[in-house]
């Protein structure tokens, strides 16, 4: 095999980031089940680069015998012993394949089963890849749109971004770059694919570990997030430092840090809580920025009864139960809230 051959293999290691040696160990399988179908199923196939790495020279591993019996498997001791007079029975011999000695038909088999396994060994460096990466944020660029789901180009693989994981009033336009959440890779059969997602809650989570250095080391540590993509979140924040502000770690300087994340999420609205062991504290630091009166905690079923003042009562509950919602989901706490005139009104209902 010449050097356009092995030049044809480095830029396959190029485009396809195989490497040299797992794309020569394909084509010497694929040369080998070439062979074997076409004369002998003991033939034994093997590639070797010549001394100067221009060209490859296809060879078969032959045993050297008395008798012959199967010439694509043995080699008379005559024979071989005038190609290296040191050669005896029983030794193992590469012969070089002449290139006329390989016909059309095999050439044909083989090259088919380069392309297979060369797709095949893609294929599982693109799983490997990306199976080791689930959970992180990586930045791709808008490739199309089909019907309701969204392709998302990350390096050379494009990736999913299916309507159920997207963000409602997001506009995905064509060549814009966004940062997006890696969900999962599945194997199907037309290899993997790679599922994106931009309303996951831990989309939020990674977002700010990018932007906050005290998160990153350790210092702050987000507790919980609770998400309505597109809408609001919020985050609960706690500092293994006395000296770290969580809250402020995560605001930054003239709110820079949230306001990256903000924009990333065009535009959606985050609140930044601070997290306590104590349940009172937390669930009234959840429902800000609504000021509730009293919290009666009952830790037996994880539910709070919270009063707030009248004038807060819509505040607290936020446009369609919102804010209530999130509260809940960020604290775990089943949460039931009333104003002062309606729990006034409850105490003095006859029981």
């Amino acid at each position: 095999m010449n050097g356009d051959f092995l030049d044809a293999l480095r830029q396959i290691e190029k485009e396809k980031d195989i490497p040299l040696e797992q794309l020569i160990e394909t084509v010497e399988s694929a040369l080998g089940t070439a062979y074997r179908r076409s004369f002998s199923d003991a033939a034994e196939v093997k590639l070797h680069m010549d001394a100067r790495g221009r060209g490859l020279k296809m060879l078969l591993r032959k045993v050297v015998v008395e008798s012959v019996e199967n010439p694509h498997r043995e080699i008379a001791l005559i024979e071989a012993q005038r190609r290296n007079p040191l050669n005896k029975l029983g030794d193992v011999v590469d012969v070089e394949i002449p290139a006329e000695g390989f016909n059309r038909i095999a050439a044909q088999t083989a090259k088919q089963v380069v392309f297979q396994r060369i797709r095949e060994a893609e294929r599982e460096r693109v799983f490997e890849e990306f199976g080791n990466r689930v959970g992180e944020v990586l930045t791709g660029v808008v490739q199309k749109r089909e019907q309701r789901n969204c392709s998302v180009l990350l390096g050379k693989v494009e990736a999913l971004l299916p309507h159920s994981e997207q963000v409602p009033g997001e506009p995905y336009r064509f060549n814009d770059k966004l940062k997006v959440y890696l969900l999962e890779v599945k194997r199907t059969a037309k290899g993997p694919q790679v599922i994106v997602s931009r309303s996951h809650p831990s989309l939020i989570r990674r977002l700010f570990e990018l932007e906050v250095p005290e998160i990153e080391d350790g210092t702050v540590e987000i507790k919980s997030v609770a998400r309505e993509a597109g809408h609001r979140a919020k985050i609960a924040v706690w500092s293994r430092d006395e000296k770290v502000d969580p809250v402020g770690a995560c605001v930054g300087h003239r709110g820079a840090r949230v306001q990256a994340v903000v924009n990333e999420l065009y535009g959606e609205k985050i609140d930044i809580i601070r997290w306590s062991e104590d349940p009172d504290a937390y669930i009234r630091e959840a429902l800000s920025p609504a000021k509730p009166t009293s919290v009666a905690i009952n830790a037996a079923v994880a539910s709070a009864y919270v009063v707030v003042p009248d004038t807060q009562l819509s505040l607290a509950i936020g446009k369609e139960g919102q804010n209530v919602r999130l509260a809940a989901r960020l604290t775990q706490w089943r949460i039931d809230i009333r104003s002062e005139s309606q729990d006034r009104e409850r105490r003095s209902a006859p029981q």
